[in-house]
Order: structure tokens, then C-alpha cells, then sequence
């Protein structure tokens, strides 16, 4: 016995990859409805060997359903998340809405699988921030060990991160480089994203941050643990797909980097490749498409006490979205509902 499972936003990048992932993974559905905005209403997008035809998200009636993936941003999750969940389907949302709300779980299930069980408080399970996901997947293993006091990271984020019309943005802007008449002036990005980066992703606020950095630091609060001290400098890059990070660690207890290698080889959701060698770690163009949090360049860092670098790639579509709506539904069904 499977789920009748619903994916919004099922035109956009992430909730397409939602569809792959839950064929991919063979995940238990026995019914599937795509959702859209009206405008994009009977669009077909594909699931599996099928094709659907997207459905008007402001007329569906959630009632019977048992799973919603959200993946339409804050403001239509505002409208119809609430819907959803009275009608009592578990809404898994993609959006910032609810990752700060005290009554509403916030999952990576490598990490905190347990927290899923808090669902039942609003019927909605949160995703947390892309960048957020792919660095506490490779902190918790560590954490367990010698207990993280500080993490200093700065991002290196894919333009897929914002979407679609980013992507086409970084696309023009590269071939208006080469072809006259092609340029492209920024619009989607306050400066020029092709053959360049900017330090800037979401709003500023009133301390010099970005909500971006912002975000990275009360997620991973919420989701590991509070104690841990983190500051981050969030940078968009002229990369398609996968986001990349170089993270400093430092520790409560002396951590050998040989030993974080092996505790990392055996940690859910990760892949090390970290040779000292050319070519011996992972770059975003090698991650796409891949379920994988990627570790390379794991070194002692011999400025403090108990340091430690790591490098982790990871692709933001999968893990920092779709995948890791997937594998909460996926905990969900082992931990609480046990179907399918």
C-alpha cells in the first residue's frame, strides 16, 4: 500500500527534480497530482515513464491526499500550505516559510531523523535552506565525535539556486561575451553573474549579513545543535548546477584529520574523494545529478586549538531541495506513518 502524494510547483526546477527523484527512488506512490500555478495549468511534466498534466493549485482540494510536496516559494505556500495540512496532508515545503517556526520540524534525515515526529504540531515538516543541508550533513558526523564549537564558511552557490530566469541570465550574459548584439545587462543579479562572482544573496540586513548567511546560521542551530557558533559569507558563482563550500571547524576536543576522513567515509549521505593529488577532489560539474554530499580537502588547520578544513560540493537541486524533501516523506513513512 502506497501514498497519494501531490507536487506544487511541479513546472519549476525543483519540483521537475521532486518528480524524478520520487521515480527514481521508487518511492511508494499509488496515485500522483502535479500542481501549478494557473498560468502554467496542463503543462506536462514527466514522472517516471508517465506524463502529467499539471493541475490549478488554487482549486485542488487536498482532502485524502497524504503527502504535499511544496515547492512554489512563500508567498503561495502562505496560501495553501495552511489548506493542505487542515485537510490533514503532510505538507513537506521547500520554502523559508516555516524553517523558523518553534512548532514546525526542520529535517536533513542523515542528521535528525528523529524530528520528523514533530510533525503533527501544524501537519508541515520543513526543508531547510540548500546551503544549509549539504554543510550540516557533513558537521553532524563530526559534531558526534568532538563536538563542534565554531564553524566559519563561506559558499560558492550555483545560479540554479535562484531559478530559472537566473539560469537563462548567467546562459545570455556568457554568450553575449562572444556573439555582438547578444549582451545581456543584469536584471535577475544586482551586478554581471557570467566570468564573475558576487558576494550578495537575499536581502541585507541591519548587521551587514545577508539573510542567506543569516539562514545558515539559525538552521544549522536548530538542526544540530544551538550551541554551535557559525558565521558565513554567501557568494554566487557563475555555476549551472551545485553549490560549494570551504569550511573551517573548529573543536571542543582534538580532532586528527585522518580520523574525520574515516568518520566521513562511513556517514550517511556522503562520498569522500580527497587525494592530495591534481584532480583529487570534487567540483560542482562533477556532483550534478548525483544523490551524494561530496568531502574533499580534509586538513588539519594548525591556527587553533582544534581545527580542522573541509571542502563539500553538493548538487543544490538534489540535496539542497528535491532529494531532501524525498528522504524526509521517506523517513516519515518508516518512522510514523509505516506504509507503503
Amino acid at each position: 500500500m502506497g501514498y497519494r502524494v501531490v507536487v506544487c510547483g511541479a513546472t519549476g526546477n525543483v519540483g521537475r527534480e521532486m518528480l524524478n527523484i520520487l521515480a527514481e527512488r521508487q518511492f511508494p506512490v499509488d496515485e500522483i497530482a502535479a500542481l501549478a500555478s494557473r498560468k502554467s495549468m496542463g503543462t506536462e511534466v514527466s514522472f517516471g515513464d508517465a506524463t502529467l498534466k499539471t493541475k490549478d493549485l488554487e482549486q485542488f482540494d487536498f482532502a485524502g491526499w497524504d503527502i504535499a510536496f511544496f515547492a512554489v516559494g512563500s508567498e503561495a505556500t502562505r496560501a495553501h500550505a495552511p489548506r493542505a495540512a487542515k485537510a490533514g496532508c503532510i505538507v513537506i515545503d521547500n520554502s523559508s516559510l516555516y524553517r523558523y517556526d518553534p512548532d514546525v520540524p526542520l529535517v536533513v534525515p542523515e542528521v535528525n531523523p528523529e524530528a520528523v515526529e514533530g510533525y503533527s504540531k501544524k501537519n508541515i515538516i520543513a526543508n531547510p535552506n540548500c546551503s544549509t543541508a549539504q554543510m550540516v550533513v557533513a558537521l553532524k558526523p563530526l559534531h558526534d565525535r568532538a563536538r563542534i564549537k565554531r564553524v566559519v564558511v563561506s559558499t560558492y552557490q550555483s545560479v540554479s539556486g535562484t531559478g530559472k530566469d537566473a539560469i537563462d541570465e548567467l546562459w545570455d550574459q556568457t554568450k553575449g561575451m562572444y556573439v555582438p548584439g547578444q549582451e545581456r545587462a543584469p536584471s535577475v543579479y544586482t551586478k554581471q553573474i557570467a566570468f564573475n562572482v558576487i558576494p550578495h544573496i537575499d536581502a541585507f540586513m541591519d548587521d551587514g549579513s545577508t539573510r542567506e548567511e543569516w539562514k545558515m546560521v539559525a538552521e544549522t542551530k536548530k538542526i544540530i545543535d544551538k550551541s554551535i557558533k557559525v558565521t558565513a559569507t554567501c557568494v554566487r558563482v557563475p555555476v549551472f548546477v551545485g553549490h560549494s563550500e570551504a569550511i573551517n571547524i573548529e573543536f571542543e576536543d582534538f580532532l586528527d584529520e585522518d580520523e574525520a576522513r574515516d568518520i566521513l567515509r562511513t556517514a550517511p549521505g556522503i562520498l569522500v574523494v580527497d587525494k592530495r593529488e591534481d584532480g583529487g577532489y570534487v567540483t560542482p560539474v562533477e556532483c550534478v545529478g548525483d544523490f551524494a554530499t561530496f568531502v574533499s580537502r580534509i586538513r588539519q588547520d594548525s591556527t587553533v586549538e582544534n581545527g580542522l578544513n573541509i571542502w563539500v560540493v553538493s548538487d543544490n537541486l538534489r540535496k539542497g531541495a528535491a532529494l531532501n524533501a524525498v528522504q524526509i516523506a521517506e523517513t516519515l513513512g518508516t518512522r510514523v506513518l509505516r506504509k507503503g
